[in-house]
């Protein structure tokens, strides 16, 4: 009898969870009501620089990407105004756990729910109830040079996003988290997961452009400005990209207006 009893707790659970998942995911697609996003910052390592940036962060550091996101909202024909408000939760002093880098679907499978049970324990910011969480690891450059794969999860709708602990990099900061927010939403990536070149046509903002190259933005989605065949350039800024044809399908907008 209690066996049974809390196999069907364990099942009304699932089920609240996978209709909570749903809803959330129909609203986030709809385009018709503000998306709620929190950002979670987190000092990645010991130093001094990532921990007094991330306690220096503000509301206003994260305006850029809603800015940026309703004018490519206007720019596929939907008139939204404010469709994402970003709130800045309190740094987190815990770290999520780690990607397994080259693992197989089932390490990837556990890792997930690993995240998803990590997140819904530091899951404690002020505001309201977010469509989508985003874990932001700030890493000093000076310790960290460069930084591997960030991972949005559309199930779940939560994102670990590596960014670097500078101010000069708060720009190029703005792209990644972007580019993942938009994973939670269901975007797919659009370049050569070997090359990181963005492939034709999809990673192209404008793939009709005569002559093709140099093109004048990068598809958010691509993450890199293609220049020529074997050339190409990481934006410097989310006013340097946009959200292409294929991205705006899969993340519930209409097809965009071809350029002219």
């Amino acid at each position: 009898m209690f066996r049974k009893l809390r196999i069907a707790i364990l099942l009304f659970i699932l089920a609240t969870v996978a209709v909570g998942s749903w809803k959330s995911s129909a609203r986030s697609s709809a385009w018709d009501s503000t998306l709620h996003v929190t950002v979670y910052p987190i000092a990645a390592d010991p130093s001094d620089t990532s921990r007094r940036i991330v306690a220096d962060l503000k509301p206003e550091d994260f305006t850029v990407i809603g800015d940026w996101l309703e004018d490519e909202l206007q720019r596929h024909g939907h008139s939204l105004l404010r469709p994402l408000a970003i709130n800045l939760a309190p740094p987190l002093n815990s770290q999520p756990p780690p990607f397994p880098a080259g693992g197989n679907a089932l390490a990837m499978m556990g890792w997930s729910l690993q995240l998803r049970f990590w997140a819904w324990r530091h899951d404690a910011a002020p505001g309201p109830r977010p469509d989508v969480r985003l874990f932001l690891l700030y890493h000093d450059p000076a310790l960290t040079p460069s930084l591997d794969h960030s991972v949005g999860l559309e199930k779940g709708k939560l994102g670990v996003v590596k960014v670097f602990a500078s101010r000069s990099e708060r720009q190029r900061n703005a792209v990644v988290i972007a580019h993942e927010l938009l994973h939670t939403l269901g975007a797919t990536d659009k370049y050569d997961l070997h090359s990181l070149a963005p492939r034709f046509p999809d990673g192209y903002a404008e793939p009709q452009r005569q002559p093709l190259y140099p093109q004048p933005a990068a598809e958010i989605m691509a993450g890199r400005i293609p220049l020529a065949d074997d050339k190409t350039r990481i934006p410097d800024k989310l006013a340097q990209t946009l959200i292409g044809p294929l991205t705006a399908s899969e993340i519930g907008l209409p097809e965009a207006h071809q350029p002219h």
